[in-house]
């Protein structure tokens, strides 16, 4: 009879478990455009609240990266890098893939939306 009830309970506790992860785990945070240089924040912008696209330009003594916002989405219009990789990336608007200027240390990711990965997506 123990046995019985310990079995209904870890039962119990995998459909509430199983439950809360398929119905509870999508994200309702609005996206959040996170710009990094060298690991340090240098601005979060809440995508959900953009009204009109705007663009701003971020120097250093590595280079000069102009970044493109729009609502839901943002970029790296410009760059006076070699490569461009993080001009040739475009727009992004879920936290799949950041966009990346190594030359000048530069990171951009989207965090919240619901976009975001985690440790058991494929």
């Amino acid at each position: 009879m123990k046995a019985k009830a310990i079995g209904l309970l870890l039962a119990g506790a995998v459909v509430a478990s199983a439950a809360w992860l398929l119905l509870g785990s999508g994200k309702t945070d609005a996206p959040v455009a996170r710009i990094t240089r060298d690991g340090a924040l240098l601005e979060e912008i809440d995508l959900d609240r953009v009204d009109e696209t705007y663009s701003f330009t971020l120097e250093d003594g590595r280079g000069i990266n102009t970044v493109l916002v729009e609502r839901g989405r943002i970029r790296v219009s410009e760059a006076d890098c070699p490569d461009r990789v993080c001009v040739n990336r475009g727009w992004i608007s879920d936290g799949t893939a950041p966009i990346i200027c190594l030359p000048h240390k530069l990171m951009i990711e989207i965090v919240g939306g619901g976009g975001d990965l985690d440790g058991g997506a494929g």
